[in-house]
């Protein structure tokens, strides 16, 4: 960590120090307005993790002759298997697989959950990549059993979510959306934010993440000073006393911590000042925090160019048992929350300037036990915004257990994807060339993947 920046997470993140962000906030301390940006627009990318491994075969089904048969076969008897018949999916829909060397038309259908994003996907507002995962280089069922060029620490809920985060496999101390924002970014305290719970993705190593309650009250009751003189005495006491140099390290970077999180704190309260957003979000603590999340793009977007990523998360995805209730539950939350996300992000004119793509701990077998799945490997992701290029991206697995794309024998897909192809796509639209991306960004890893551009974004 560089003491010289220390992350305002840990101010933001701290129940007791919680009380003090309202007294700061009527001190009437100055907004910090970001620095000159190293691009000429604004565009912020918002990561939804979705914690404990989100089941991907389930979440959107291939209906293609073969592949439904197995699906159905292996899942039919545990009852988990979805269908349309039985409106366990919304409405078959059907593209043309892109980033693929086979670009055949594929049916397929979302999880029931999901009608709202279904509906998006209508609209071209979603594109799905399909069976991406941990890697290190593309990988064959050979080499996986022989070991060669294995992530390491694969199936663990921990080692996984730091994986994906971080873009890589190897041992990383950053991740890349915050890598993106060191390169990118303005160095404002709004570059990189996380909502509810911190996440590894929006750390960089310039750039710390800022870490706001999962309801989105920031702005807390607290002490008012009478008369504003007063008020400005003591702002700019408190300011002197945490700028001043403290020979004693921790002292010190607690005092600058203290301080970024004043600076924070106008920050927030500028952003619900401007007025309440006319969408209405669902009360789920999803929707809550993209609530929040709109409301800061509303106000970072009116001060320049500039560069914000955003980590947003939901739980509740490691089903073991209790799938076809609990799943349903999980999809149907992150489906309304997002589409009430787009409708706020349509209000504030940010649509095409927003993109937002989920990440989870790893996908989960094709072959369920007793009423759930168990951890898997390659997943489904989606994309969601109005750059996208909907469609469907990479290709199903072929659904055979113990065949070419099943690791274990359970159904354990082998990624044919890798976090880095999947996250350089979307860092080229954020804005970083190539260079960028294979030496700074994915620190040499991308240069083993062929296809570096999955196309996804426009």
């Amino acid at each position: 960590m560089n003491n010289n920046n220390l992350s305002r997470r840990g101010f933001l993140g701290l129940g007791a120090q919680a009380g003090m962000l309202g007294a700061l906030s009527t001190l009437g301390l100055l907004s910090a307005r970001p620095a000159q940006a190293a691009v000429g627009d604004y565009k912020a990318l918002v990561c939804l993790y979705m914690f404990g491994g989100n089941d991907g075969n389930n979440m959107i089904v291939p209906l293609d002759s073969v592949r439904y048969g197995k699906y159905n076969a292996i899942r039919g008897s545990h009852g988990l298997a979805l269908s349309v018949a039985s409106k366990t999916l919304v409405s078959e829909r059907s593209a043309r697989l892109q980033a693929v060397a086979d670009t055949v038309e594929q049916p397929f259908a979302f999880h029931y959950g999901m009608p709202e994003l279904d509906a998006l996907y209508g609209q071209g507002q979603v594109a799905a990549v399909l069976n991406v995962g941990s890697l290190r280089q593309p990988l064959s069922k050979a080499q996986y059993q022989s070991g060669v060029a294995v992530p390491p620490q694969l199936f663990s809920h921990p080692d996984q979510q730091l994986q994906n985060q971080a873009g890589t496999p190897s041992l990383a101390g950053t991740g890349w959306g915050g890598r993106l924002v060191d390169l990118l970014g303005t160095g404002g305290d709004l570059d990189a934010v996380a909502l509810g719970g911190g996440g590894l993705f929006i750390e960089g190593a310039k750039t710390h993440g800022n870490l706001i309650p999962a309801n989105g009250q920031h702005n807390l009751a607290g002490m008012n000073f009478w008369p504003q003189a007063e008020a400005d005495k003591r702002r700019a006491a408190l300011t002197a006393l945490l700028s001043a140099n403290n020979p004693n390290m921790m002292a010190a970077t607690a005092n600058r911590t203290l301080l970024n999180g004043m600076e924070l704190v106008s920050d927030l309260k500028a952003a619900t000042g401007g007025g309440a957003l006319a969408t209405t979000f669902p009360g789920y603590g999803l929707a809550q925090q993209l609530k929040t999340v709109a409301q800061l793009i509303r106000l970072r977007a009116t001060q320049g160019p500039g560069r914000q990523v955003y980590f947003v998360s939901q739980g509740g995805f490691d089903t073991h048992g209790g799938q076809a209730y609990q799943q349903f539950s999980m999809l149907r939350q992150v489906s309304q929350s997002l589409a009430a996300f787009q409708l706020a992000l349509g209000e504030i004119g940010a649509q095409q300037q927003v993109t937002t793509f989920t990440l989870s701990d790893f996908g989960r077998s094709l072959q369920p036990n007793s009423g759930g799945t168990d951890h898997g490997w390659g997943n489904h992701h989606l994309i969601v915004g109005g750059a996208v290029k909907g469609g469907l991206y990479g290709q199903f697995p072929d659904f055979t257990l113990g065949g070419k794309d099943d690791a274990t024998g359970r159904g354990v897909w082998i990624p044919q994807i890798s976090n880095q192809q999947y996250g350089a796509t979307l860092g080229r639209w954020f804005g970083a060339d190539d260079a960028m991306l294979e030496t700074q960004v994915f620190k040499n890893e991308l240069a083993n993947f062929a296809l570096k551009d999955l196309g996804f974004m426009g």
